[in-house]
């Protein structure tokens, strides 16, 4: 059996001076990517929550901010189609700016079409403040908001469970099936 030798060569670098290794101190010697939470104590308020219509599933993270909420990384008033932009701001609507001016919501959507997506983003929209309020503010307004929002329509909290149902053979759909002729 030989024995294998490894000849790394004079090491260039003192250990050290190596990005992301830790110092004597503990810290890193390559400034953090993520911000460091000011009170360590207190963690990021946020809560994330989900929205569906069909096949179409928004997923909202949301946060204490200054009343910013996009849509796969674009502002919503830029939603497209722009006819369907009001489906999307009636949670904001209905409860005022005021109660939104103290959060932020990134909102990723994917599947669906265009209806789908927006009714799945405002039922997304419309759970994470309820959620935020319950989890970080108080159990009265969280009631109040949650109050509105059912009074006015009850698919901004509450799924609608309907799917496609699928084609079977013997037909041209789900339902229909081929004419047959007795003679």
């Amino acid at each position: 059996m030989a024995l294998v030798e490894f000849n790394m060569g004079p090491i260039s670098k003192p250990l050290h001076s190596v990005p992301g290794r830790p110092t004597a101190m503990g810290v890193t010697s390559q400034p953090s990517i993520c911000p460091l939470n000011p009170n360590p104590l207190m963690p990021h308020e946020s809560v994330q929550c989900f929205g569906r219509k069909k096949t179409a599933v928004a997923v909202t993270y949301c946060k204490r901010g200054r009343g910013l909420i996009k849509i796969n990384g674009c502002p919503i008033e830029l939603v497209e189609p722009e006819i369907l932009r009001f489906k999307a701001y009636e949670p904001i609507l209905l409860l005022g700016r005021h109660r939104f001016a103290g959060v932020d919501m990134r909102i990723r959507v994917k599947g669906g079409g265009h209806t789908s997506q927006i009714y799945a983003i405002r039922q997304s929209i419309a759970k994470a403040l309820v959620a935020f309020y319950q989890k970080y503010v108080d159990e009265q307004s969280k009631k109040e908001i949650k109050d509105i929002l059912v009074r006015y329509d009850r698919t901004l909290l509450v799924a609608d469970p309907r799917r496609c149902e699928p084609k079977k053979f013997g037909g041209r759909g789900a339902r229909a099936r081929f004419q047959k002729s007795y003679r």
